[in-house]
């Protein structure tokens, strides 16, 4: 069935509600993954992207990689990417990493800016990806990166290169102006302060590149994600203001158009998604797109007991790539 109201996913007992199932992850999970390999491709605007290699240490009789997508204002090294790195590695799979447009440590040199309808980036790695061998190639993504991966999908339908036989993805906000709506609630703050504060960094690194392009006198003032994609995401990637920005970037729109094998994996009390970031009615028809909602897992959560294992997310991607695959 494509819509799956139940789930065999249950949150550690000491780690209730959304809240704590988000944060406690997010702060304190470590993953030991200490070898990769950085290639840095050139975009067709003059800019780069930084793409982190992990090779799986078991030998398959043919080619495959999982490119994996991070959230807003994330990164290829943060706990959730690394974890399903791992896993992937260990279970037969190369993996690359790609950070957006100044994620990876190092401001990028366009004055566009990474954003959530921005899918050329992602199309740029998978070709990659497909130009140096393999084969066989499955999407993960996280939040803004599911968002990411499902409008790649849906936008190039049936044009999508063969290579690309599956993809899951976690937390996604489908609907980018019913996240705003959560993320506008006074028990988000903290979410919304920690991203503006490292966006705000940024776009004063990017003044400093494009001083008369960019207008930070009232950046101090700004305390919303709405104020910000107003004043910044929109206007540098030639949207109108930010409600033009989230309904064209959106992935909602695109999921009747997804060819592959897709899972959407949205927890009930994602703190990040309401409404239409549950894409039941768009998902029904489909043959191709499942969407499962646990009841618990928070926002690129899904933890299990300890820190140092496997969460659940990392298994239920490599079983649902298993039966897609038929691996």
């Amino acid at each position: 069935m494509p819509i799956c109201d139940t789930s065999a996913y249950a949150a550690p007992f000491f780690v209730p509600g959304g809240h704590l199932q988000t944060i406690v992850p997010s702060l304190f999970r470590r993953v030991s993954l200490l070898y990769w390999n950085r290639t840095r491709l050139d975009t067709i605007d003059g800019d780069f992207l930084d793409v982190d290699f992990h090779y799986t240490a078991k030998a398959v009789k043919k080619r495959r990689i999982a490119i994996l997508c991070h959230g807003l204002e994330g990164d290829s090294h943060r706990a959730y990417i690394k974890g399903m790195a791992r896993a992937l590695c260990n279970a037969g799979w190369d993996v690359a990493a790609w950070n957006n447009r100044g994620c990876s440590g190092e401001p990028n040199i366009t004055l566009r800016s990474y954003h959530c309808g921005l899918i050329d980036d992602l199309e740029l790695v998978v070709k990659h990806c497909i130009e140096i061998g393999y084969g066989t190639v499955t999407l993960i993504g996280f939040s803004m990166g599911g968002n990411h991966i499902l409008s790649y999908l849906g936008q190039r339908g049936e044009l999508l290169p063969t290579e690309v036989q599956c993809a899951v993805t976690f937390s996604v906000p489908c609907s980018l102006a019913a996240s705003n709506e959560c993320l506008e609630q006074p028990e988000s703050s903290l979410y919304t302060k920690r991203f503006l504060r490292s966006m705000k960094r940024k776009i004063r690194e990017k003044h400093a590149q494009f001083p008369q392009d960019i207008d930070i006198t009232r950046l101090a003032e700004i305390t919303t994600l709405r104020e910000y994609d107003d004043a910044y995401t929109a206007p540098l990637n030639g949207f109108r203001n930010a409600e033009d920005y989230w309904e064209k970037s959106s992935c909602g729109q695109f999921l009747q158009h997804i060819t592959i094998p897709t899972l959407i994996v949205n927890a009930k009390n994602d703190p990040f998604l309401r409404g239409d970031c549950y894409p039941v009615r768009e998902v029904s028809p489909l043959k191709s797109v499942y969407l499962e909602m646990p009841e618990q897992g928070g926002h690129v959560g899904f933890m299990t007991r300890g820190t140092g294992g496997m969460y659940w997310s990392e298994k239920r991607a490599l079983e649902f790539i298993a039966q897609a695959l038929g691996y």
